[in-house]
């Protein structure tokens, strides 16, 4: 992020319980959870940051896993230029979004946030189905479910556009015989 130009922006998730006499009750709380699915609470970024889509926003092309390339920021709506998929080279207009939780939660609560996260590196998981032109791996850890390792080996097109960090030249792909 420091060696883009310009300045970044932050962006802080608004949350607030759905019944006022509770407000102050969660909001700590709330803004200290690091949800899979849900961008940070403070989500830092600059024009020219890559980013991926953590939620469906307009099918088929601006879908969770999209990666996006942000040209302009303000505070209700980001602007991208869509960089994977079926509206790759496109324009896509991201909005803040409202989460509430259901009503059989014991406490009804909101949050206000953009769905999105910085996306100079993804999870194996988030690589599934995307075409890469080069790709890394960090394999300090064994891949931790069968098939990951074969699901980042398959997203680019040639060997030598595949660098993998991997101590000592070994790695584990992680089968479980009980499942086979």
């Amino acid at each position: 992020m420091e060696i883009l130009p310009g300045a970044k922006k932050e962006f802080k998730s608004f949350n607030k319980n759905v019944d006022p006499k509770d407000d102050v009750k969660f909001l700590e709380f709330l803004n200290s959870l690091n949800v899979p699915g849900l961008s940070d609470p403070t989500l830092t970024l600059k024009e020219r940051c890559p980013v991926i889509l953590l939620w469906n926003i307009a099918p088929p092309k601006l879908c969770n896993g999209t990666k996006l390339v942000i040209n302009k920021m303000s505070d209700n709506i980001i602007e991208t230029t869509i960089i994977t998929g079926c509206g790759k080279g496109e324009e896509g207009l991201i909005p803040e979004v409202i989460l509430t939780t259901s009503d059989k939660a014991p406490e009804a609560l909101k949050k206000i946030q953009f769905p999105l996260s910085q996306a100079f590196t993804i999870s194996i998981n988030k690589s599934q189905g995307q075409i890469l032109s080069v790709a890394s791996l960090h394999l300090v850890e064994p891949c931790f479910s069968h098939g990951q390792l074969y699901v980042d080996y398959s997203c680019v097109g040639s060997r030598n556009s595949l660098f993998a960090y991997i101590p000592n030249r070994k790695t584990k792909n992680v089968g479980y015989s009980e499942v086979l």
